[in-house]
């Protein structure tokens, strides 16, 4: 397979790579420990937890379309 027929550029690929790692960071801050009947953790109300981690998050699946939609720069051979 030719390299000009590829639908995504050595960018688009890092692109993805960094919006996926974004992503996990995300789902990583919004890990915690869970709230029982016995036990009330109040941490679940965290500010990580309910606005930070979900703003990491929709940035990394920005990113990941965006690296998706992007077209590759054409290389003059």
């Amino acid at each position: 397979m030719d390299k000009k027929n590829l639908a995504f550029g050595k960018e688009n690929f890092i692109a993805l790579g960094i919006g996926f790692v974004i992503v996990v960071i995300g789902l990583l801050l919004m890990c915690g420990s869970s709230s029982t009947v016995e036990h009330y953790n109040a941490d679940i109300f965290s500010v990580r937890r309910i606005k930070v981690a979900p703003v990491v998050t929709v940035v990394g699946f920005v990113s990941i379309i965006y690296a998706i939609i992007r077209k590759p720069k054409d290389t003059v051979e």
